[in-house]
This record gives structure tokens, sequence and C-alpha cells, in this order.
């Protein structure tokens, strides 16, 4: 096992497919009152569900990506993107996925170890990485970890959001 950074001409545009089943999402309960603001995140199980979804590699969104293969071999079993967020001085994780079929190997931690050492190496003060909150095993690896919940987005995809049980979650780590 071996992780090698992906050379962006052969790698730019390269899609990349996302996956997850879930059995249960986080509900987003907010309360505001004259001097507070009280927010839970509860676990609450649903039917299964299987989302999928696809991204390129490399886009133009992001200022300075990198990306990283582990691979077993010539075969790629994992990726990572990562970019700086220099306004904010933190590496950001754009993309974290591992093949169905070779999840709980420990391959995503090998790559979040990297993205930590890429980020210790760039004098970046976090490591954020962004999941959902009906997405509780990617939420239970990032814990595992130790990552732990720095913000979230009530209306990051939709209008929906909340009542659709998919809040963006920033999940992040301080690197000292």
């Amino acid at each position: 096992m071996h992780i090698s950074e992906l050379p962006r001409k052969q790698f730019e545009g390269f899609q990349v497919v996302f996956s997850y089943d879930s059995t249960a999402y986080y509900d987003v309960k907010m309360r505001a009152g004259q001097n507070v603001f009280v927010l839970e995140f509860v676990r609450a199980p649903h039917p299964r569900e299987k989302k999928e979804w696809a991204g390129a590699l490399f886009s133009p969104q992001w200022e300075d990506p990198r990306a990283y293969g582990l691979f077993d071999g010539r075969d790629m079993r994992a990726l990572m993107e990562v970019t700086p967020e220099r306004g904010t001085n933190r590496l950001r994780i754009t993309s974290l996925c591992v093949q169905e079929g070779f999840r709980r190997r420990g391959y995503g931690a090998l790559l979040l170890t990297r993205a930590k050492e890429i980020a210790r190496g760039a004098r970046c003060r976090a490591v954020m990485l962004e999941t959902q909150s009906c997405n509780t095993a990617a939420v239970q690896f990032c814990l595992s970890q130790g990552l732990t919940l720095m913000g979230f987005d009530a209306c990051a995809y939709s209008n929906e959001d909340l009542t659709r049980h998919s809040v963006r979650l920033d999940m992040g780590c301080l690197i000292g």
C-alpha cells in the first residue's frame, strides 16, 4: 500500500463517484432565545437509503488543488483532493473517497493522516472536511479520526436541507 500524488495533467477532470448507504441521519434542532442559541444534532433512524453522485478532480473552483491516490500495487483503491484556504489558513479536503468493497480497511485513515501531514508542512492551522448530516458513516469516521464538528450550513445545498436531513457539516481538527 502506498500513497502517491496524482499528476494534474493526467488526472484533471478525473471522475470520482461518491456513494454511501445510510440508515440514520442527524436531525438538526435549533432554538433561539433572547440570550442563547441552542443547537442539537440528534441521531435518528430512517429506512435504508443509498446516495450516489459524481465529481471531478482539479475543479477550477479550487485555488491550488492537489490530489493523492492510495494504491495497492497498480490499483487505486482510494483518493483524496486537498486545497489550501489561504484566507483562513486551513487545508480543505475537497474529496475523500474509498472504493466500495475496500472500505473499513483503514484507507481513509491513511489519507486523512497524509492530509494532516500536508497541513503541518504548509503551516496550516486546521484541516477541514465537508460531509452531510445524512452520511452518518462519514460523521463516525471523522469522529474516530479526531475530527470534530466545526460548523454547519443549514441551506448549503437547497432551501429544504433541514427537512431533507441533508445539512452540510464541516468536520475538522486543529493542527498544532
